[in-house]
């Protein structure tokens, strides 16, 4: 099936939100990351809902830890270590084949973190579909209904990258074209083989 756009997770390829626990509660990891659950208040504060001070005033609450907004945000941009190996070099490639597009669930405190610290991967998209942008996040059926729409081409023209499985499903379930990627190396397998699909489409139309 021809594809007209690639629309990719920016963050949770670069490490697990989970990871967020690890970096706020020192010698009681294990416990925070057995009590640390996506809960409303997390996803509201996705959604662009509710602020950082009121998220982290739920989250100090649930976790039951006295630590400062600061030192919480300082935690939560943490876990974003660095591009995957290779990533910038793969992209740039395929941005010779088809246009590129992330969407990714994101604060709006943790994405002014982010959009600096990765610029020069970003610039290899089209545009970015930001959660607390929006106000819908993944996997929510309007959250894909949304972006497929701006895109601005059918949903079985897009082909949707993500490494949570629930994510993939749910953009399967709006028609989207879905694979499930688990590593740099997984990506680098499927780009290859659309964008060698690509140059062989452009070469038959020739």
């Amino acid at each position: 099936m021809r594809s007209d756009a690639r629309i990719q997770d920016i963050l949770h390829t670069l490490s697990n939100p989970e990871d967020f626990v690890c970096g706020i509660l020192g010698n009681f990891i294990n416990e925070g990351r057995e009590r640390f659950r996506h809960d409303t208040a997390y996803k509201r504060h996705e959604r662009g809902e509710i602020d950082s001070e009121e998220f982290f005033a739920n989250l100090r609450a649930f976790l039951e830890i006295d630590i400062s907004d600061a030192q919480l945000l300082d935690g939560w941009n943490s876990i974003l270590v660095g591009e995957m190996p290779g990533v910038s070099e793969l992209l740039a490639k395929a941005t010779g084949s088809f246009p590129l597009y992330a969407f990714t669930n994101s604060n709006r405190e943790h994405e002014q973190y982010w959009s600096k610290q990765f610029s020069c991967l970003l610039s290899n998209f089209k545009e970015v579909y930001v959660s607390s942008t929006i106000g819908l996040r993944k996997p929510e059926a309007e959250a894909y209904d949304y972006v497929v729409k701006a895109i601005g081409v059918s949903a079985d023209r897009i082909v949707f990258f993500d490494d949570t499985l629930e994510n993939i499903e749910g953009a399967r379930a709006r028609g989207l074209q879905a694979v499930h990627v688990k590593s740099g190396a997984d990506l680098a397998d499927a780009l290859a083989v659309l964008i060698e699909r690509s140059r062989s489409v452009e070469e038959r139309s020739r």
